[in-house]
């Protein structure tokens, strides 16, 4: 049996860019849930989901705070929250 350490913990969720907003935002019961914004969804029957927030949101993620622009630009944005996150 191999041991495991965990030396970190990084997150990248609805409720915010980073361990302490969502946990802030966790304890405070906020929501992640609206409306969609990366894409036309009027014409779907569900109109509401869990996105990752823009920066300039009040507790939205910021790739440029970890993440060189260059990286940003050759991935899709799951890689760049992964990459923030680890």
């Amino acid at each position: 049996m191999r041991r495991v350490v965990v030396t970190g913990l990084g997150l990248v969720t609805p409720l915010g860019g980073d361990v302490e907003t969502s946990w802030k935002n966790i304890l405070a019961s906020k929501s992640g849930a609206g409306p969609i914004t990366h894409f036309d969804a009027s014409d779907q029957k569900c109109r509401i989901a869990c996105e990752v927030k823009p920066a300039d949101h009040e507790y939205g993620f910021d790739p440029n705070k970890r993440v060189d622009f260059k990286v940003q630009r050759q991935v899709d944005p799951f890689i760049v929250f992964g990459i923030d996150a680890a």
